[in-house]
């Protein structure tokens, strides 16, 4: 395996401590692989404006695949590609959700909409994501039960109490992808970290996929190796393992 010239970060539960924060070790390994030629990239199913700021702290002009893979960016204020939900998709999730008395929240390009938004309006808005939460395992399983059903949508979760909703075949996998053919690199040379099912495609995709200490049981099984949790600077752990030149 290797040499790796590129890492594919999810951020919650990932490059993130418990308190959303960028730990001084993962921002240094990140400023050390940069400066050694490496390419770091957020993946992560937070919308561009949430995940801006950390990009920022980090100074990192690179690609971004933002949404699950909604959205790629060739640069932070660029966009390369959308891919965007039918508005009648959307429509019909948020029925389920009042249906399922289920929490739930939507991406759109212009903004992020939950269950407290007044006077929503679907037709009015670019949908990117839609997602689900509910503490009760047996209505969240109804609820990817009926989706699953429709066979148009890629269901996944960012955690074991939620589902997240893109178009069928968006994935992080076809946006680091699309990175990698952006910048002439091949999947073989690309590692991917991350914790929950969203970042499962990646993950068996990359020339090394890391499951994180704190991940999913599935993503630990699909993974060719778990590293230390999101509390333990796992980043930093990677990075000076496989990128980094002594």
């Amino acid at each position: 395996m290797g040499p790796f010239k590129l890492i594919a970060l999810d951020m919650d539960g990932t490059l993130l401590d418990e308190d959303k924060k960028i730990s001084a070790e993962n921002q240094e390994a990140i400023r050390q692989a940069t400066r050694q030629g490496k390419i770091v990239i957020m993946s992560t199913g937070r919308g561009a404006i949430s995940a801006m700021p950390y990009i920022k702290e980090l100074g990192l002009t690179t690609p971004l695949v933002v949404v699950n893979g909604s959205e790629v960016w060739e640069s932070p204020d660029k966009l390369l590609k959308r891919t965007l939900l039918p508005t009648e998709t959307v429509r019909n999730l948020h029925a389920i959700a009042l249906e399922q008395d289920s929490w739930w929240w939507a991406y759109s390009v212009q903004g992020v909409f939950n269950r407290e938004s007044e006077d929503l309006d679907f037709d009015g808005q670019e949908w990117l994501k839609f997602g689900f939460f509910t503490e009760n395992l047996a209505k969240l399983q109804r609820i990817r039960n009926i989706v699953e059903g429709w066979g148009t949508l890629e269901i996944t979760n960012s955690h074991p109490t939620n589902l997240e909703l893109n178009p069928l075949g968006i994935t992080k996998a076809r946006g680091v992808e699309a990175v990698c053919q952006l910048l002439g690199i091949r999947m073989s040379e690309v590692i991917a970290m991350g914790d929950s099912e969203n970042d499962i495609s990646m993950i068996r995709e990359a020339g090394l996929g890391v499951a994180m200490g704190n991940a999913q049981d599935e993503v630990k099984r699909i993974a060719d190796i778990t590293t230390v949790t999101n509390n333990e600077h796992a980043v930093a752990k990677i990075i000076q393992t496989y990128m980094l030149q002594t």
